[in-house]
C-alpha cells in the first residue's frame, strides 16, 4: 500500500516537473577522476564543517563590547575588565563542553576553506579551465575568495583580544588611508572614534549571516554552471570536447565523495585537538594602548601584513590633504590590483589569443609557457610579502638585523619576480623541447648499449598512446597577426599577442594527424580554430582514429 501511494505521488509530481529525468540525468553525469578535482570538494566540505561548528559557536557566544568582570575558569585573568565578547570566548574555550575543540575547528576549517580555494584557482589557471564558456565560473570562483578572506577576518576579530584588536587597529589604519572619504568610512564602520562600541556587534551579523549566506548562494551557483557547462579533463584517450570520460555521479562518485568529506571532517578534528590554534587567553583582552610582541595575522593576509612593513612610510601633502602612502598602496592598492587582475585575466587572455571556440581540455602548463611564468611570477611575489609579514620572528630567530632583513625584503620583491617569470617561461619551453625530441627518437630508457666501436649509448623506447597525448595533444596558437591595425588599442593587442606567443614549439604531426586532433579538440560548438597557419598540434588520435 505504501509502495503504490509512494509510486503515484511520484507520477504525479512527474507529470508537472520532469523530476524523473532531470534526477536521472544527474545521477548518471559523469566526473573526471583525477585527484586535481578534489581540491574544489575540499573547498567545499571544509565550508560545510564551518558551518557546523560555527551554528554550535553562536549558541554561547556573545557580540558585545559591554564591559564586564570576568568570573570564569581561566585563574591568570580572573577578576580584570574584560569584553562580554571576550569573556563568551573565555567561557567557549573553558567552561562549554567541548567548545575548545569546536572552536579550534571551525578556526582550522575557515584556514583549509581558504586554502583550498586559493589551490582550485591556481589549478584553474594553470590549466586554462576559465576559458570559454566558464569565464562566469571563474568570476564566482574569485568572488567566493574575496568573501573567504573578508569571513575569515571578521571571525578573526570577534574575540576582541589583544591580536584581533590590533589587527582591527591595522584595519582602521587603511581606511583613513583612502584620500577625503577615509575618515568618512571608519567613523560608518567602527561607529565612532576608534575602537567604538559597534564594531563587534556590525562583524557578528555580517560573520555568521551576509558573507556566508552569500558564499552558500555563490557555491550553488557554481555547482550549477559545473552541471550545466560539464568539468574540464585532461587530454588522454578516449576524451575528447565534446565529452566527459569519469565515473557517474552515483554510486562510484558519491562514495568517494562522501568518504572525502568524513577525511576533511576527521582531519580538521584532529587538528583542532591536537594543535592549538588562536589562544586568545594567551594575548589577553585588547587595550588600544597596549600591541602584543610578534603579532601575526592568519595566512591569507599576510601578505597584506608584509606589503605594509615593506612600503616606505612616505607621506604627501596636497589640497590640504595628506596621502599616507603606506597604507594606500599596500592595503588599498596592491589588493586592489591583485583581485583586478584576477577577475580580468581571462578577459585579458581571449583578447589576446586568435581562438574563439570552446574549451573543454585542460592545458600543461608547459604548453602555455607565459600564462605559467606569469602565475609563478606572482606567486613569488605574494611568497614575499608573507615572508616579510613575519620579518621580525624571522630576524629574532636567525639573528638579523630587522632593517637588513627589511631592505633585503625590498629588493626581493623588486628582482625575484622577474627572475622567477624568465626562469619558469625557459623552463617550460625546455620541456616542450623534450617533448619533441621524445615524439621524434622517443624516450630515454635505463639501458645502456656498447657499440662495435667502444661506445655507450642510451637506448630509447616510443612513447605510449597516453604518454604521446600527454606530449603533444594541444593546440600551438599563433601571435595576431592584424595587417591593418591602426589604433593604438590594436596595436598593443598585436603586441601583446607576440610577447604572449611568440615562442611556439609546434610537434612533428603530419597534415592527417592534425586534421584528426583538430576533431578531438573542438568543443560542442564545432569551432575547432587553432589561430594559426599551422593549425592545431596534438597527437595521433589513437588506432582507432578520432575518440
Amino acid at each position: 500500500m505504501t509502495r503504490r501511494s509512494a509510486r503515484r505521488t511520484v507520477s504525479a509530481l512527474d507529470a508537472r516537473l520532469p523530476l524523473l529525468e532531470t534526477v536521472k540525468g544527474g545521477l548518471r553525469k559523469a566526473f573526471p577522476d583525477h585527484w586535481a578535482f578534489l581540491l574544489g570538494e575540499i573547498a567545499l566540505y571544509s565550508l560545510l564543517v564551518l558551518l557546523l561548528t560555527g551554528t554550535y559557536l553562536t549558541f554561547f557566544f556573545d557580540p558585545s563590547l559591554r564591559e564586564v568582570t570576568y568570573r570564569g575558569s581561566y585563574r591568570p585573568l580572573s577578576g580584570l575588565p574584560v569584553s562580554s565578547a571576550y569573556a563568551s570566548t573565555l567561557r567557549i574555550s573553558f567552561d562549554v563542553r567541548g567548545g575548545l575543540l569546536i572552536r579550534q575547528a571551525h578556526h582550522w576549517a575557515a584556514v583549509v576553506f581558504v586554502a583550498a580555494i586559493g589551490v582550485h584557482l591556481l589549478r584553474v589557471f594553470f590549466t586554462g579551465a576559465f576559458r570559454k564558456p566558464r569565464e562566469l565560473n571563474w568570476t564566482v570562483g574569485v568572488t567566493m575568495l574575496l568573501l573567504a578572506l573578508v569571513e575569515g577576518f571578521a571571525g578573526y576579530s570577534l574575540p576582541d583580544d589583544l591580536l584581533s584588536g590590533t589587527g582591527l587597529r591595522t584595519a582602521q589604519g587603511i581606511i583613513l588611508s583612502v584620500p577625503v572619504l577615509g575618515t568618512y568610512l571608519s567613523l560608518f564602520v567602527f561607529g565612532g572614534e576608534f575602537p567604538g562600541e559597534d564594531i563587534v556587534a556590525r562583524l557578528y551579523p555580517v560573520h555568521i549571516l551576509l558573507v556566508p549566506g552569500l558564499l552558500v548562494g555563490l557555491v550553488a551557483l557554481h555547482l550549477l554552471l559545473i552541471v550545466r557547462l560539464k568539468h574540464t579533463q585532461w587530454a588522454e584517450p578516449g576524451t575528447s570536447g565534446r565529452n566527459v570520460l569519469g565515473k557517474p555521479f552515483f554510486p562510484q562518485y558519491t562514495a568517494k565523495s562522501a568518504g572525502l568529506f568524513f577525511m576533511v571532517a576527521g582531519v580538521l578534528c584532529a587538528l583542532a585537538a591536537l594543535a592549538q590554534i588562536n589562544p586568545v587567553w594567551a594575548y589577553g583582552p585588547y587595550r588600544p594602548d597596549v600591541v602584543s610582541t610578534g603579532s601575526q595575522p592568519d595566512w591569507y593576509v599576510g601578505f597584506l601584513e608584509g606589503a605594509l612593513r615593506l612600503m616606505p612610510g612616505v607621506e604627501t601633502r596636497l589640497w590640504g590633504h595628506t596621502l599616507m602612502w603606506n597604507p594606500l598602496i599596500a592595503g588599498v592598492v596592491l589588493p586592489g590590483l591583485l583581485f583586478a587582475g584576477l577577475y580580468g585575466y581571462p578577459f585579458f587572455e581571449r583578447w589576446i589569443t586568435p581562438e574563439y571556440g570552446e574549451r573543454h581540455l585542460c592545458d600543461r602548463p608547459r604548453h602555455r609557457p607565459a600564462r605559467t611564468a606569469l602565475g609563478v611570477g606572482v606567486l613569488t611575489a605574494y611568497t614575499v610579502l608573507l615572508v616579510a609579514g613575519a620579518q621580525d620572528i624571522v630576524a629574532f630567530v636567525f639573528d638579523l638585523s630587522v632593517q637588513a632583513l627589511t631592505w633585503a625584503l625590498r629588493c626581493a620583491l623588486l628582482v625575484l619576480p622577474p627572475v622567477a617569470f624568465w626562469l619558469t617561461r625557459r623552463i617550460c619551453l625546455a620541456l616542450q623541447e623534450q617533448d619533441v625530441k621524445a615524439l621524434e627518437s622517443g624516450l630515454t630508457t635505463d639501458e645502456v648499449r656498447q657499440s662495435v666501436e667502444g661506445g655507450y649509448h642510451p637506448t630509447h623506447r616510443p612513447p605510449g598512446h597516453r604518454e604521446r597525448y600527454a606530449m603533444a595533444v594541444h593546440r600551438v596558437p599563433a601571435a595576431m597577426e592584424m595587417p591593418g591595425a591602426r589604433g593604438r588599442a590594436d596595436r598593443l593587442r598585436r603586441f601583446l599577442s607576440r610577447w604572449y606567443y611568440g615562442d611556439r614549439i609546434a610537434p612533428p604531426l603530419s597534415e592527417a594527424q592534425r586534421r584528426r586532433v583538430a576533431a578531438v579538440l573542438a568543443g560542442p560548438d564545432g569551432e575547432d580554430d587553432a589561430g594559426g597557419a599551422d593549425g592545431t598540434g596534438g597527437a595521433d588520435a589513437g588506432p582507432g582514429g578520432e575518440h
